[in-house]
């Protein structure tokens, strides 16, 4: 394993874009909404940053968990959980940096995805940064196909709950936030869209 490997893991491009502005620095405490096994936390673990995290696969907090005893062993396991995060224990204003890193666009429908975002929004502290990358029909409107509200059939055969330009503005001005990026997107191979969105909490 190359040392920039061991020392950033998987971690998301975008995500650690963020870290090189200075916009995630020692001190805060991040949670990680969606944290899968723990691709995006690895550096951080490194680090000492407080680190929280909930998945609703009891494996992939498994995984974090085993992650974090390695890399961090003060850090309470306690910290990960098993939790959907439209419903989670942990207390409002909660965090200065919430990730969801490839999460809400497994939401099943429109209520879902208010719920999961609404979850998600309510543990960050006013101020603090929102970054979200999710699949999106920017760039590929005349590729997939609605089935029924925002569900999509991709290219690629899968079916996802796809956001636009539009609606991530309107979502960005009721959660009463600030765009800290412009809206920045990838298109993979003609497969599928995901958008960077990268959000300040209002006071």
């Amino acid at each position: 394993m190359s040392t920039l490997q061991s020392q950033f893991g998987q971690i998301d491009i975008y995500f650690f874009d963020q870290l090189l502005r200075g916009r995630i620095s020692p001190g805060m405490r991040i949670f990680d909404a969606g944290c899968g096994s723990g691709r995006n936390l690895v550096y951080l673990l490194r680090e000492g940053y407080e680190v929280f995290g909930v998945d609703c696969d009891p494996q992939a907090i498994a995984a974090t968990r085993a992650l974090s005893a390695s890399l961090a062993p003060a850090l309470p396991i306690g910290n990960f959980q098993v939790e959907a995060i439209e419903a989670m224990s942990f207390p409002d204003a909660f965090a200065d940096v919430v990730i969801s890193s490839a999460v809400l666009h497994f939401a099943r429908d429109d209520a879902h995805f208010t719920a999961m975002l609404d979850g998600t929004w309510r543990v960050l502290k006013a101020g603090g940064m929102f970054f979200c990358r999710l699949a999106s029909s920017i760039g590929m409107e005349d590729q997939v196909r609605r089935i029924v509200g925002q569900r999509f059939l991709l290219p690629d055969h899968s079916e996802r709950y796809l956001v636009n330009e539009g609606l991530l503005r309107q979502l960005t001005n009721q959660l009463g936030g600030q765009l800290l990026d412009p809206l920045k997107t990838t298109i993979v191979q003609n497969q599928r869209s995901m958008t960077t969105w990268v959000v300040r909490k209002g006071n």
